[in-house]
């Protein structure tokens, strides 16, 4: 491998392993980026729901179950939206851990690549 400085530092087999493996978790890591800007743009609609639900004075509201709208109890309605907000809430608890897990393995990689390929590599984001 050819560096800028023009030394030659070999690349052994569990180099390029360590390299395939930050790739993969950069990939994910993006993943999860996009994965948890949705799932914090569901809580905050079902959030904004439930505000305009308090809001409403009728009892019997229109509900949208997938393609169609149904008259729904208002009191039924609250619970469908509290039961999908704790499911979005635990998913997005779950992607923010594995997204801190991959963060710290990442910089681990980062350590132990740079240590060895000092600026010859770079792992950095532009």
């Amino acid at each position: 491998m050819q560096q800028g400085g023009g030394s030659e530092t070999e690349v052994t087999w569990e180099d390029q392993q360590n390299i395939n493996k930050f790739g993969r978790l950069n990939n994910r890591f993006h993943e999860l980026e996009d994965e948890i800007k949705i799932a914090k743009e569901t809580n905050d609609n079902l959030e904004d729901a439930s505000n305009e639900l308090i809001l409403t004075d009728e009892e019997v509201v229109r509900f949208q179950i997938g393609e169609v709208f149904a008259h729904v109890p208002k009191d039924e309605v609250e619970n469908r939206i509290e039961q999908v907000k704790e499911v979005t809430t635990q998913k997005l608890e779950k992607l923010e851990e594995e997204k801190a897990s991959i963060v710290a393995q990442m910089a681990e990689l980062k350590k132990i690549l740079y240590a060895k390929f000092n600026d010859s590599i770079n792992l950095e984001e532009d």
